[in-house]
């Protein structure tokens, strides 16, 4: 597990300033293939699996009241010695200490950009005033399941971090291929079947109040999901199999 040795992410409490670039005073706009794919290789050095890019619409700018444009999305995937440990108090601290780990080194992915002239400024992974979720979905590379989990093709036991910055011609995926994930999730209902505290509702909407996956590390449905026992692949070629079946 990677030590944490600066004062981490909390709720309601301001970014711990972890930044050692300033940002340029004036940022530029535009980013070349190699430089990408040397943050890309920075961030695999820390064992993120991939970035996603989101390009935000004015409505969700109203909406939230930000003036933010440009995002890139550094993915990690939760240890899996973690997950498959019981639900416990303890296993919360645990996938808290490894979500702080990982954060820590998104500092160092802005400091990149700005040293190489972009604005680039973490946003607060724990600010309940921004949907980082709908940040997310603006990606057009992830989608929102049926347990809830915000889920790109790494893997449904996926975290991560938002970097927002003057890059304008990152490459944004203009349509999402994953909603096939929406109508596959509702033939399934493991999650639901296998929730060991009944934490969805008679609309199969999951009560936060009852769900013990932020209290206690409870993770049973993520366990269970097809996609993280069998990968992304297969249950699309599952899913592909049993629509031309419906359609014969």
């Amino acid at each position: 597990m990677i030590e944490v040795n600066f004062e981490g992410f909390s709720y309601h409490k301001p970014l711990p300033d972890f930044y050692k670039v300033q940002n340029p005073k004036n940022p530029k706009r535009e980013i070349s293939d190699d430089l990408l794919s040397e943050l890309s290789v920075l961030s695999e050095k820390y064992g993120f699996v991939g970035i996603s890019y989101s390009k935000l619409s004015d409505d969700f700018k109203s909406e939230f009241d930000t003036d933010i444009d440009n995002v890139l999305i550094f993915k990690f995937l939760m240890g899996e010695d973690i997950l498959n440990e019981p639900q416990s108090r303890e296993k919360g601290k645990m996938l808290d200490r490894e979500f702080q780990g990982y954060g820590v080194h998104v500092y160092e992915f802005a400091d990149f950009l700005r040293q190489n002239g972009f604005q680039a400024d973490l946003i607060h992974p724990l600010d309940d005033s921004l949907s980082l979720r709908s940040i997310a979905m603006q990606s057009n590379d992830c989608v929102i399941t049926r347990n809830n989990m915000c889920f790109f093709r790494e893997g449904p036991h996926n975290g991560f971090f938002m970097i927002h910055t003057s890059i304008e011609n990152l490459p944004f995926k203009k349509e999402n291929d994953m909603l096939w994930v929406k109508d596959f999730c509702r033939t399934c209902g493991v999650c639901i079947e296998r929730c060991p505290e009944n934490a969805f509702d008679e609309d199969e909407k999951v009560l936060r109040k009852v769900c013990t996956a932020h209290r206690q590390g409870c993770n049973e449905c993520l366990l269970k999901c097809p996609f993280y026992k069998r990968g992304y692949d297969k249950v699309k070629k599952r899913y592909e199999r049993m629509k031309r079946r419906e359609n014969v």
